[in-house]
């Protein structure tokens, strides 16, 4: 009995287990239903859309961005087609990592871009060791470019031995090319290139900007960053059917990619030729001079040219010495091409110094000295004495480019570019309104003129980057003392050592004892164009240009229009007045025939004789800025009624005797000077003056040159008139 009761307990027992085990998998069961009912019946729709969206996936194609022309249609920047060797990051990351590290070692190989190059080149930008500007932007699902510009050999041996290369793509993708119309550079105004950065990509996105994408590259510099908007056009896409395991199982839908408009610019190629070879012999002509006041050749360490049409503002022509080859943004640029580019060693090569180069403007400034003081109590009668030296306090301030002439006028001291007759001009108005030396609001004619002319203020061009130059009036005087006070005190207050000359430990005492104060010789030394204020050659064009044009200021533009790739136009760009230099014609006028005595028999007629000045007439004026430390810059500053052509150079010489040869080389090609005869049909430009028309594009991809017109405001390149606005 006691066995049969045992065995019925444990029988109890089992069947309670059973029991259990069923309720337990029924409701599991019942669970299972559940969730499938939820998710095909309640949320199937959610899923199923989720599911139709994981399984396409867009590549994005680029457009071809578009073309840079000067204002013949001649091609200033295009594109062209390389070999791109990309690799897919999705067949790469399902290799072992011995066959990874294998694959990429034979890429390196192929192609010569390092192993860690690459790595940084796959690596998607945000994740851990990404670098910005090398880092991949785009599409997981795109392969990734990792060396461009590669050999056609290369590539071809990629595609053939796709074995050796899984994953690896060769293609040919366009790319910026430089076609060099008449051998022209023009890096400076034409400007760069590079990848799109995060921070760029997001704030697009953030924009609602659909014509950037992980994988474009976006202006960096001149023109190409100016008007990057147009010239990027709109990427297309293709999307693609992808498995689970990404990859790709065939076409979707693709939308085409929309090229970039055309930018016609305002520069002609012919003249930019004859700038640029004009600039780099003048450097190279000046290195091999001797300077008499140090006793070694000049450094000519820089220069630039600017030649501004003068009734419009537009750019014909820029210069820029130390320069660069554009090429080497295309693909990317090694670090060690970059570090050139910014070497000081090297001459900063990347800097523009026509419209970024800051230089003391010397004795171009004089016409400008001469417009403030004949508006404010001198005239055209005054006579004043070219001494060939003038006291202020126990300093005597010298004539560096003349002798002693006497008693002279304004139009005399232009010509022969008289210091002492301006030192004078600016000490009287030193002493008439401001010899109190701390008061900063004290009233000046003469700085008020210059700011009047654009001075102290960008000019407003299409170029980014653009310098403000600097006016050196009480007030930044005493900005500046604020800012240096400290550094210099710091210098005074301790014992002169080896590397401290004389002349720094005097200047550093005296700075900090009262740096702060506006003195007499700040207020002469203003007048000639020399001590701390600086200006940029195209600032320096352009208050010419408003001499020239009756007081115009314009905001200068190397962009004439937008074309589309259809050839219509899309937009114009139009000259924009700034601003108006209010004096009287009558004043415009007598410093503009001063300025024609400096050409005819003033410090540039050595330079221009036998040229047809009763044809071509050139007013211009010459400066040589001395700056403690350093050489003289070189100007010359010249214009005609069409016209307006700057020259400088950093540490060069003499103005006429440095740049007057190129000057005027210059002018004879834009006029087809030969000799004393002047020949309109050998002028760089046809009809002489810049076509009103913009090139014509044609239907089969090809551009012609603009049909000439006759200007209304031009008679074979002269003007019956001047004008000038009541002050």
């Amino acid at each position: 009995m006691t066995d049969l009761g045992e065995e019925t307990a444990g029988t109890r027992r089992s069947r309670l287990r059973i029991v259990v085990l069923q309720a337990l998998v029924l409701s599991l069961f019942a669970t299972l239903l559940g969730r499938l009912y939820f998710l095909q019946v309640v949320s199937g729709e959610e899923y199923t859309a989720q599911a139709a969206s994981q399984s396409v996936r867009d590549i994005v194609e680029q457009p071809q961005r578009g073309l840079i022309v000067d204002d013949m249609g001649r091609p200033l920047v295009t594109n062209r087609l390389a070999w791109v060797v990309s690799v897919d990051r999705t067949l790469l990351g399902k290799l072992p990592g011995r066959d990874r590290r294998e694959l990429l070692s034979r890429v390196s190989t192929a192609t010569g871009v390092t192993v860690k190059q690459l790595e940084r080149r796959l690596t998607t930008c945000g994740d851990e060791g990404s670098v910005s500007g090398v880092c991949w932007n785009g599409s997981p699902y795109q392969p990734v470019p990792v060396a461009s510009d590669v050999e056609r050999e290369v590539a071809l041996r990629i595609l053939e031995q796709p074995e050796d290369y899984p994953g690896v793509l060769a293609e040919q993708q366009s790319v910026r090319a430089y076609p060099r119309p008449y051998g022209v550079n023009l890096a400076h105004v034409l400007g760069y290139l590079s990848p799109v950065t995060a921070e760029e990509l997001e704030q697009a996105e953030a924009d609602g900007e659909d014509s950037v994408n992980g994988a474009s590259v976006v202006g960096r510099a001149g023109v190409e960053k100016e008007y990057d908007a147009w010239l990027r056009g709109l990427p297309g896409t293709q999307s693609v059917a992808v498995d689970s395991m990404g990859r790709v199982l065939g076409d979707d839908s693709a939308v085409e990619a929309r090229p970039g408009d055309t930018l016609v610019t305002s520069i002609d190629a012919k003249v930019q030729s004859v700038v640029e070879q004009q600039l780099l012999q003048t450097i190279r002509t000046a290195r091999q001079t001797r300077d008499t006041v140090t006793g070694r050749n000049y450094v000519a360490d820089s220069g630039a040219v600017v030649v501004l049409e003068a009734d419009t503002g537009r750019v014909v022509a820029m210069a820029s010495q130390p320069t660069y080859d554009p090429e080497v943004w295309v693909g990317g640029i090694s670090d060690d091409e970059l570090a050139r580019l910014y070497s000081e060693a090297a001459g900063t090569p990347l800097l523009g110094r026509a419209t970024q180069g800051q230089f003391a403007p010397g004795s171009t400034w004089k016409p400008f000295m001469t417009a403030g003081a004949l508006t404010h109590g001198y005239s055209t009668d005054t006579r004043l004495n070219c001494s060939s030296a003038f006291r202020v306090g126990n300093r005597d301030f010298k004539n560096y480019e003349s002798g002693a002439y006497g008693y002279i006028g304004f139009d005399k001291a232009l010509e022969v570019s008289c210091n002492t007759f301006f030192y004078r001009v600016g000490f009287h108005y030193w002493q008439k309104f401001g010899s109190d030396e701390a008061d900063v609001k004290a009233f000046d004619p003469l700085v008020e003129e210059a700011k009047d002319f654009g001075f102290g203020s960008r000019t407003g061009i299409d170029l980014p980057g653009e310098a403000s130059g600097r006016i050196a009036d009480r007030r930044w005087k005493r900005d500046y003392y604020k800012s240096m006070k400290d550094f210099y005190c710091g210098i005074s207050e301790k014992p002169q050592d080896e590397e401290t000359s004389d002349f720094v430990y005097k200047f550093a005492y005296e700075f900090c004892v009262e740096g702060y104060k506006y003195r007499a010789g700040d207020a002469a030394n203003f007048a000639i164009g020399q001590g701390d204020t600086i200006v940029t050659p195209l600032q320096l064009a352009r208050a010419y240009a408003a001499l020239a044009n009756g007081g115009t200021l314009y905001a200068p533009r190397v962009g004439k229009a937008i074309v589309g790739p259809d050839g219509s136009v899309i937009q114009r760009i139009k000259p924009e007045k700034v601003g108006t230099v209010k004096l009287p014609a009558s004043t415009i006028g007598y410093i503009d025939d001063a300025l024609k005595g400096v050409t005819r028999q003033g410090t540039m007629a050595w330079r221009m004789g036998g040229f047809p000045l009763d044809e071509v007439e050139i007013r211009s004026k010459t400066g040589s800025a001395e700056v403690y430390g350093k050489q003289s810059t070189s100007w010359v500053a010249s214009y005609s009624e069409d016209y307006v052509v700057i020259m400088m150079v950093s540490q060069g010489g003499t103005g006429s005797g440095t740049s007057g040869p190129a000057v005027r080389a210059i002018w004879e090609a834009l006029y087809g000077v030969e000799g004393d005869t002047v020949r309109p049909d050998r002028a760089a430009i046809p009809g002489t003056v810049p076509p009103g028309r913009l090139p014509e594009f044609q239907a089969d991809g090809s551009i012609l040159p603009p049909a000439r017109t006759k200007r209304a405001d031009r008679r074979s390149g002269r003007r019956s008139g001047r004008k000038g606005t009541a002050r």
